[in-house]
């Protein structure tokens, strides 16, 4: 198997986790996912939500999310903030490309590379990130490769 075929499987593999998670999501109109890969072993992941200690209800009474809901990849780099672990070098993997404000987060963190299913409805994230050197993939189908 080619080196980039291998690495298309687990970009496809690790989405599919990250897919899974964001499914924990309380959030009624998106559920994202997150997970923060190093050295091929997962080190973090998030979903959308409100913060610790705050109702699990992301919308407000006319369906509108809540400005204090913090999205997956936010989630995910906090969780690794108060661990031992660091996002240097690492990989996001993520169910929507990151939104400008993450993606700030995403580069300060370390994060060399994100892999996202879902595009978000502006992609000015996904240009600063680029703009920062981060490698930027974008994986539609998560469908499993066919080898042999």
């Amino acid at each position: 198997m080619n080196p980039l075929d291998k690495l298309n499987k687990y970009d496809k593999a690790y989405l599919r986790i990250a897919k899974e998670w964001g499914q924990l999501s309380y959030c009624q109109r998106k559920k994202v996912g997150a997970i923060i890969v190093k050295d091929k072993m997962i080190i973090s992941d998030g979903y959308n939500g409100t913060p610790s200690g705050f109702e699990n209800c992301c919308e407000d009474q006319d369906g509108l999310t809540k400005w204090y809901v913090l999205h997956a990849e936010a989630n995910a780099i906090l969780k690794v903030a108060k661990s031992t672990q660091s996002c240097d070098g690492a990989t996001l993997y993520i169910t929507m490309s990151p939104c400008k404000d993450c993606s700030k987060l995403i580069h300060q963190a370390g994060i060399i590379r994100v892999v996202y299913q879902n595009s978000y409805k502006d992609l000015e994230g996904i240009e600063l990130l680029k703009r920062a050197g981060v490698e930027v993939i974008q994986v539609e189908d998560l469908s499993s490769v066919a080898y042999g």
